[in-house]
């Protein structure tokens, strides 16, 4: 997770930085951050349009010159050739429901996420497709049980 806090540093977006780190058997295989496609301007240039039209959180995703961090991670795994199937995302967000989309039928396994992000169907189709979404505190409470009773 410190990774994915790490490459969210990049993100140029003016409202959430977000970081994703797309793992598989303990090497990392694609990162991603939200920002604008590559040769855009950025939108700490130019304003933020999500802003200027008052749109909350977790709607109307098409109002955003970005690209979300999980997308950046599948594009990035796929312009270098990674196998991101059966992959771990860890990401400082759980992801909305067009990343969610995508996680799913990329093959992604698992989610680790650090904060919850205003959009339930998301998780429910995370759910439904058997992807394993944890918060990161789940997983660090785990992880201390297994060591108490190892």
């Amino acid at each position: 997770m410190e990774i994915a806090h790490l490459v969210a540093r990049r993100s140029t977006c003016l409202r959430r930085q977000v970081g994703a780190v797309m793992v598989k058997g303990k090497n990392i295989l694609a990162t991603g951050y939200n920002g604008t496609p590559s040769g855009i301007t950025h939108c700490d240039q130019v304003g933020c349009l999500r802003q200027q039209l008052n749109v909350p959180s977790g709607e109307r995703h098409e109002l955003c010159r970005g690209l979300h961090a999980e997308q950046n991670a599948i594009i990035q795994a796929a312009k270098h050739g990674s196998n991101i199937a059966g992959a771990t995302l860890y990401c400082t967000n759980s992801p909305c429901i067009i990343c969610s989309k995508m996680l799913i039928n990329a093959g992604i396994q698992k989610i680790v996420f650090q904060e919850g992000y205003p959009d339930r169907l998301s998780l429910e189709m995370l759910e439904e497709a058997g992807v394993e979404a944890l918060d990161s505190s789940q997983v660090a409470a785990m992880s201390k049980a297994k060591g108490e009773s190892g």
